[in-house]
């Protein structure tokens, strides 16, 4: 390895002493590619297997924790004991590469398509549909709020039984957790919206009744993590100053991780601060010695990685990039960073090893990969 990437390989410690091999990690990605039913296939499982060897972590694609938060079709699913074998499946197939594996737990809320859910029941903080043309969801009574809060950790406990290392909370993207911290999706007046402090009500919740089923069904040893995208371009919509607010109140949590859900890893802040370093540098001055972060978004090359991970910031995630070349991670170590390849090549869906619904996706949405016109 050339050793001007070190930095890249160097073990990490979580503060509960589980270490990673190195700095980077699987984003999760939606990956279309599930059972109807909610079982993961063997086309999944390859395709996780093909990319669990080199990186430290994977972060699988979200699985619902209600049947009424499925936001994709061919989504894994993750709401009924009935899942753990399949959910079993999935981190036996990581752990086996030598990576540690992450099950990411979420709520779509007022993005679920209504034909996925029983129904068509689109449910979210408030009825506030996310743009003109979609469902307007029905807003949840105080009663289904803490019912969802406590299917979170259901969910964890069926991670926990199916061996997974541990659940990453998912808040960012615009899903349901999101949905309670916006003041665009969330114009509740009761203990679950309002203020700032209101609107945070729901995400801290979700991650204590997390907290509570690690406490209750596992050791010190299982991760809980949580990824929050830290800005909305609507008006009303969160802000910087939301976000700095939001992981103040996380970072005293004694989470193992945060994860900046951004398209761009050198993304700028639109408003809410008067600061134009990027938003992940924001964020890791804030709350870093108190929580590790962990940074994501149009890294390519090994000198992104590198220029990313010298910010400061502990953990990179590698998204698009791990399904354009598997084999990141191990051409850096081996010194043949040079081959890495930068655009999707159509003609290798196989040695890629990308289930069909995942490539079709790829394949005919312009500008989401790089080589895709």
């Amino acid at each position: 390895m050339n050793q001007k990437y070190a930095l890249l390989f160097n073990p990490f410690s979580f503060k509960n002493g589980i270490e990673l091999k190195n700095r980077l990690i699987m984003a999760p990605m939606t990956n279309f590619s599930s059972n109807p039913d909610g079982t993961v296939t063997d086309q999944e499982i390859r395709y996780y297997e093909r990319r669990s060897e080199g990186v430290g972590m994977v972060i699988t694609a979200c699985t619902n924790v209600t049947a009424n938060g499925k936001g994709f079709p061919g989504e894994f699913a993750g709401d009924t004991d009935e899942m753990i074998p399949s959910l079993r499946k999935l981190a036996s197939a990581i752990k086996a590469k030598g990576s540690k594996a992450i099950l990411q737990i979420f709520h779509g809320g007022r993005e679920v398509p209504p034909e996925l859910v029983p129904n068509g029941d689109v449910v979210s903080a408030s009825d506030i549909p996310s743009a003109e043309g979609k469902p307007v969801p029905r807003s949840l009574d105080a009663h289904e709020v803490e019912s969802i809060i406590r299917d979170f950790g259901e969910a964890t406990r069926r991670a926990i039984e199916a061996g997974y290392d541990g659940v990453e909370i998912h808040g960012a993207n615009g899903y349901l957790i999101q949905q309670f911290f916006s003041p665009h999706a969330n114009r509740r007046e009761d203990q679950w919206g309002g203020s700032l402090g209101k609107r945070m009500a729901f995400p801290l919740a979700v991650v204590d009744s997390v907290k509570k089923a690690v406490a209750e069904h596992a050791d010190d040893s299982f991760l809980v993590g949580y990824r929050f995208s830290p800005e909305e371009p609507t008006t009303p919509g969160i802000t910087m100053a939301d976000t700095l607010a939001l992981v103040d109140a996380l970072s005293v949590k004694k989470l193992d991780y945060l994860h900046v859900s951004l398209m761009d890893f050198w993304s700028e802040p639109r408003r809410g601060v008067e600061d134009k370093r990027p938003r992940i540098e924001i964020i890791n001055e804030r709350v870093g010695d108190l929580v590790p972060v962990i940074g994501v978004g149009s890294i390519y090359t090994a000198d992104d990685a590198l220029a990313a991970i010298k910010t400061g910031v502990p953990l990179i995630a590698l998204g698009r990039e791990l399904i354009i070349d598997p084999d990141f991670v191990k051409k850096i170590e081996q010194g043949k960073e040079s081959e890495i390849v930068t655009k999707i090549d159509k003609t290798k869906q196989e040695e890629l090893v990308v289930p069909d619904p995942l490539w079709k996706a790829i394949v005919s949405t312009p500008g989401w990969f790089p080589g895709v016109d």
